[in-house]
């Protein structure tokens, strides 16, 4: 006949996966050999992980609900008859510490339930469960939010994302594609999922600026998911550099226009758009000339610029004839 793990679990064969899930919890907490030291209870324990693993995988259980135990052992054929593949399945070696640790999620189960306290003997008035200490208000069936919190969470995962001027300029969405592993519904198994993460960016966000997306990183039964991190970094731009809420810009004049004065045409972040810049004044490699309100949106101020910061490159001639200098000589004095 085989062992009947529904009876062992003490549920009916129309169990849904949750009360599977409570009876294992109870019962594994009930019968750990570091607690319950009486004789039986370490078998007990094996026989409960063991009807957990089957219970629990709904392949497995559909072939142990048609062919019993034995069917399992076969491979699903019932009896000594193989089953599809000649799968085998050999639950008498189960590892029930295993089970155990992958089900509540650590190396040091008992830590999340006693605080340190697991050591504590007390099963008189007061005492959990099977020589358990009073659990403070810890119910087997309720999530376990307890041993949510014992779990460590892994590292953050940075990403940097490159964003051009015009972006951050009139704000933009980006969406970014994921891949990540998820937990199966038995919470010990995972698979390769893809999601795609939004990410509305704000006019005038500086570099460096980090969006956070909590807990999307891979899932396993132990850790708590890493925090997906996307870091703002500017685009290497073709006519402009990012000062804060300023942008750059460097005019390349002649040293006659330096001298003399001129008109230039300054760009700016509008397509087709530019702005004319007067030069009347001696221009000097240091000089610099503000086009206020064409800069980036300012973050803490949305209704106010940066400015355009122009800047000089004066292209001195290579070489200058006697007459040249003559006359440069007799007029800068």
């Amino acid at each position: 006949m085989g062992k009947d793990y529904y009876k062992i679990l003490g549920i009916s064969k129309g169990a849904s996966d949750d009360e599977i899930k409570k009876a294992y919890r109870k019962l594994a907490l009930k019968y750990h050999p570091d607690k319950n030291k009486e004789a039986g209870a370490e078998e007990k324990f094996k026989e409960v992980a063991e009807a957990y693993e089957v219970l629990s995988d709904p392949k497995k259980k559909e072939i142990y609900d048609k062919y019993g135990e034995e069917g399992l052992k076969a491979g699903g054929g019932g009896g000594g008859g193989g089953g599809p593949g000649g799968q085998q399945f050999f639950y008498s070696n189960v590892d029930p510490h295993q089970t155990f640790r992958m089900f509540f999620g650590g190396a040091d189960p008992f830590a999340m339930f006693f605080g340190g306290d697991a050591g504590d003997d007390d099963d008189g008035p007061g005492g959990g469960v099977g020589g358990f200490p009073n659990m403070g208000g810890f119910h087997f069936g309720a999530p376990r939010t307890q041993a949510t919190r014992k779990k460590t969470q892994d590292p953050p995962i940075e990403h940097e994302l490159n964003v051009t001027l015009e972006e951050i300029a009139s704000g933009a969405t980006k969406k970014m594609k994921i891949s990540r592993r998820i937990l199966n519904p038995d919470s010990r198994t995972t698979r390769i999922e893809d999601k795609v993460l939004t990410i509305d960016i704000k006019p005038g966000w500086k570099q460096g600026t980090k969006i956070t997306f909590p807990r999307e990183g891979d899932q396993s039964p132990a850790t708590i998911p890493a925090d997906i991190v996307f870091i703002i970094k500017d685009k290497p731009h073709p006519t402009f550099r990012r000062d804060g809420s300023d942008i750059i810009y460097t005019a390349k004049i002649s040293l006659k226009e330096a001298l003399c004065g001129t008109t230039i045409n300054v760009p700016t972040l509008e397509p087709n758009r530019v702005r004319k810049l007067q030069l009347n004044e001696v221009i000097k490699p240091t000089t610099e000339k503000r086009l206020a309100g064409d800069g980036l949106p300012n973050t803490k101020q949305p209704t106010t610029r940066g400015d355009i910061v122009v800047k000089f490159d004066i292209k001195f001639p290579d070489t200058l004839t006697k007459d040249q200098k003559d006359i440069i000589a007799s007029t800068l004095r």
